[in-house]
């Protein structure tokens, strides 16, 4: 034991014994004041005494294991991490840029003018994303050291699923309740109030298990769909709808967000529209189309027969066959470069582009959906060095 002497004092004609001792277990330092008899003098000491061994605590099975793959999982994202950034310094010094200020806009400008695809499907284009966008969010531990879960639902297999069901069941009795109240008092829920999800769905199922970190079937599901319908058609749903916002989404209407031109009016007092850079491939057209009209088509001076073949006409006359004008109104196109194909494809989505002003938004959205205003930005693939075409190879003979 190590000694330590902090202070002496010096007492007159004071005979008392020990006044007090104070110890602290684990080998904390304890301080001891002593007052020897027929002495005129006291000291305190220090003690500190050897610490004892620290018990080891025992840690579950499933904890080591979880805390085993927790750690593989931190190295693996370290080592994507540290990836993603040497590949973003490569394309930064390739493009002649910043390395410290190239953003994740960069990175994909840079692959597509670096590595360009003619892959239709965007996900199978290549792309370089941070390695948090790429692989999925993993849980965190669902229980302590020795094997206690944290959660209350930990048993059921999927906690995070079915604490939602049971928060979506607290709203409906604390409506329930609600409704039970405004009763007692004579009034009624006022049904412009209701909650309308016209225009909204639900989450998909990929999306609700991103959300919960959790995979769930097809049943639970659609048991979420039918209790939150259920929430939805209480009669003071609005009361809770900050929850239900929470698990819709928009329907893809990009046809809603687009802002339609109003037509104008020329000198025959006929309504015109006129859309400019309709491009498809190399070529790029200006379309006009006036109503009324008798179902004129003038392409560069022509009629319809400036197309050769047969399918650049059905191109051309596909958006007035199945919007019903066809031979309701008259076509003004001035098209250039690019082949038959491309120069049809411009004026195609030239004159749906026109035609969004001339009808309701119902058939606005039917043609959204037939793909009539979405453009067509694929191009043709380029050749490969070392290869004979973009995807053809040189024939390999053995002699």
């Amino acid at each position: 034991m190590a000694l330590r002497v902090l202070g002496l004092n010096i007492l007159k004609n004071n005979t008392n014994l020990v006044q007090g001792i104070s110890r602290l277990n684990n080998g904390a330092l304890s301080s001891v004041m002593f007052q020897l008899p027929n002495a005129s003098y006291s000291t305190e000491v220090t003690v500190q005494a050897a610490p004892l061994a620290i018990k080891k605590q025992k840690v579950s099975k499933a904890m080591k294991a979880y805390l085993e793959r927790a750690q593989e999982h931190d190295e693996f994202m370290k080592t994507q991490h540290l990836e993603y950034q040497i590949g973003k310094r490569h394309l930064a010094n390739m493009m002649g840029a910043d390395p410290e200020t190239f953003t994740q806009e960069d990175v994909d400008n840079a692959i597509e003018y670096l590595f360009p695809s003619g892959i239709y499907d965007k996900k199978a284009r290549p792309a370089m994303k941070n390695p948090d966008e790429v692989f999925p969010a993993r849980k965190a531990a669902e229980f302590d050291e020795t094997g206690r879960p944290f959660h209350s639902m930990f048993y059921t297999g999927n906690p995070n699923f079915f604490k939602l069901l049971y928060d979506i069941v607290e709203e409906l009795n604390k409506l329930y309740d609600l409704e039970e109240r405004m009763l007692r008092r004579g009034q009624k829920a006022d049904p412009n109030q209701k909650v309308d999800l016209t225009g909204f769905n639900w989450v998909s199922k990929d999306i609700l298990e991103l959300r919960l970190v959790e995979k769930i079937s097809d049943i639970e599901y659609n048991s979420f769909i039918a209790s939150m319908e259920r929430l939805v058609s209480h009669p003071y749903s609005y009361k809770c709808k900050a929850f239900i916002d929470e698990y819709t989404k928009p329907l893809m209407d990009h046809s809603s967000s687009l802002e339609i031109p109003k037509p104008h009016i020329d000198e025959q007092g006929r309504q015109y529209i006129t859309t400019y850079e309709c491009l498809r491939k190399t070529a790029r057209a200006d379309v006009t189309l006036r109503v009324p009209g008798n179902g004129k088509i003038t392409i560069n001076g022509k009629d319809i027969t400036y197309f050769e073949d047969t399918q650049p006409r059905e191109q051309v006359l596909f958006p007035l066959i199945f919007t019903d004008m066809l031979g309701k109104c008259d076509i003004e196109a001035n098209v250039e470069g690019g082949g038959s194909s491309g120069q049809a494809g411009a004026i195609r989505w030239g004159i749906a582009m026109c035609l969004r002003s001339f009808v309701d938004q119902e058939t606005i959205e039917s043609m959204r959906l037939a793909g009539l205003l979405t453009r067509d930005y694929r191009r043709r693939e380029r050749k490969k060095f070392g290869q004979e075409g973009a995807r053809r190879k040189y024939t390999w003979k053995k002699r």
